[in-house]
Parts: structure tokens; C-alpha cells; sequence
């Protein structure tokens, strides 16, 4: 059985700044070394220069004072590596600040894709209660698959997130997924089991039909398909570090899912 503790390495860590998390970058480094752990990767929801979807993210001016406070936790954590990251959804007439401003001029060693919103037909969905049948499935999938074509994120985040509000396993739910997965294994980009979800699923109510994410049969189809997974947990306290990561890591060895390549990302911090 594998324990939460054994879970050394977490990209998907968010501070104060998204508006949803709690504790800044020292406390999560602190609570990173009495866990254990060997490699804290920060991935804020990021800053945009339009400064939309703020409910959940950090105005453009928090930039410098998160980019600060990354490297500030390095200075004062040296026997932890700290990785520079944002998660960020693809918005594509916004490359340019991706990567000349957070691969460039900030130097952020990875950047996370995550699909909270994702374009069909020409306009902004959420995915929270957005993925409601085939049409906004594809819509979800094209647009997962581009975030991945565009070359600029090395996993996606919680990429099973559309189960949030479509309860069905059936045809559709399986082509969107086959697609994602299929251009992950083509694209070599990690696909994440996310432990927050599995959090998530530990406090649902009984009666909820729904299947939040990790939704099993994606994984199982992950599997089939070859696509390479990163467990994360997806932390937006520090206490949550390891939080349910040992459940995750237990689905992906359960299913033998293929690792990302972990030690490659580590080294991007030293």
C-alpha cells in the first residue's frame, strides 16, 4: 500500500494569491521538509494581462510579488527544490506573454494546462457545469488537445475534469477522452491523477450522481491508450501536501499507468 508520505515530488501547489488557497510559499516549503518531501513545484493559477476570470487568480500587477516569494523559498529552504510554475488555461492571442514573460523574462522552469474554461464556438465555457453533452464535449477536447499542440505545458492538470457535471460513461465521454489521451501519448504530455479531486470525492455527499475526477474509466482508457501520468496533489493549503496522494499513486500503479518523466522536471531546479 502506498502511503501519502511516500509522495515526494508536487507540482500543483497553490498560494494565497488565487483567491481559494491558503498560506504563502515559506509555509508550504516548511510543511514540505517535515513531510519529507524532495521537490515543491508552485503552480498558482495564473496572472493574465487582461486580468480576467479574477474570482479565481491573481491580478497582473501580483506577478513580481509571487515571482518574489518563489525565489525568496529558495534562499531560505536550500535543501528543498523549489520549481517556478503557473497553471494556466490557453488563451492562445496570449502566447507571446507565456512565453516571453513567464518562460523568459521570469524564468518559470514549467507551466501547467488546465482547461477550467476551454473556447467553443468562439466563446468562454466553464467546465464546471459547461461539459453537458457531445457538443460541449468535443468543444472541451478540441480545445484540450490544442493547449497541448501549442507546446508550452509539460502535464494538464485534472484533464478528467469534464465528469464534474456529465454522470455518464458512454460513447461521447469516450471519444473526448480517447482524444485527450491519445494526443498526451503522441505529444509526450503528462496527463494528472489529482488528489484534490479525490479529496473532493471523500467529502461528497452519497446522493451526488456525479463523478468529479479522478473519474476511473479515463484511467482505465489511460492506461489502454499508453498516455503518461504525473500524481499531484494539487495543494491549496499547506496541509494538504500530501493529501490523498497515496491514493492516487495506488490508481496509478493499480492500473499500470505510465510515469512522466519526474526526474527530468526535479532538474529543471537545480
Amino acid at each position: 500500500m502506498i502511503e501519502d508520505s511516500d509522495h515526494k515530488h508536487n507540482f500543483h501547489t497553490h498560494t494565497f494569491r488565487c483567491k481559494h488557497a491558503k498560506g504563502d510559499v515559506d509555509d508550504y516549503c516548511r510543511r514540505a521538509l517535515e513531510l519529507g518531501m524532495e521537490t515543491l513545484g508552485f503552480s498558482d493559477h495564473t496572472a493574465l494581462p487582461d486580468d480576467r476570470w479574477l474570482v479565481a487568480r491573481m491580478p497582473y500587477t501580483d506577478l513580481d510579488n509571487y515571482v518574489e516569494a518563489i525565489d525568496r523559498g529558495r534562499i531560505n529552504f536550500p535543501n528543498l527544490t523549489v520549481l517556478k510554475g503557473m497553471e494556466c488555461e490557453y488563451v492562445p492571442e496570449f502566447k507571446a506573454f507565456y512565453t516571453e514573460e513567464l518562460l523568459g523574462e521570469y524564468g518559470f522552469e514549467f507551466l501547467v494546462g488546465a482547461s477550467h474554461f476551454f473556447l467553443d464556438d468562439g466563446e468562454w465555457i466553464g467546465t464546471y457545469g459547461g461539459t453537458t453533452d457531445a457538443s460541449s464535449l468535443r468543444a472541451y477536447a478540441d480545445y484540450t488537445v490544442d493547449m497541448m499542440r501549442s507546446g508550452l505545458f509539460d502535464f494538464i492538470a485534472h484533464p478528467d475534469l469534464f465528469g464534474n457535471c456529465y454522470a455518464t460513461w458512454d460513447a461521447d465521454t469516450a471519444a473526448c477522452s480517447r482524444d485527450i489521451l491519445e494526443a498526451a501519448r503522441d505529444l509526450d504530455v503528462g496527463m494528472e491523477i489529482n488528489a484534490l479531486g479525490m479529496r473532493k470525492q471523500a467529502r461528497q455527499k452519497v446522493e451526488d450522481p456525479f463523478p468529479l475526477y479522478p473519474w476511473r474509466p479515463f484511467w482505465e482508457l489511460a492506461a489502454e491508450v499508453d498516455a503518461p501520468v504525473i500524481v499531484n496533489s494539487d495543494a491549496h493549503r499547506p496541509e494538504d501536501l500530501q493529501g490523498l496522494a497515496g491514493q492516487a499513486h495506488a490508481l496509478r500503479q493499480e492500473l499500470k499507468l505510465r510515469e512522466m518523466d519526474i526526474e527530468a522536471l526535479c532538474a529543471r531546479g537545480n
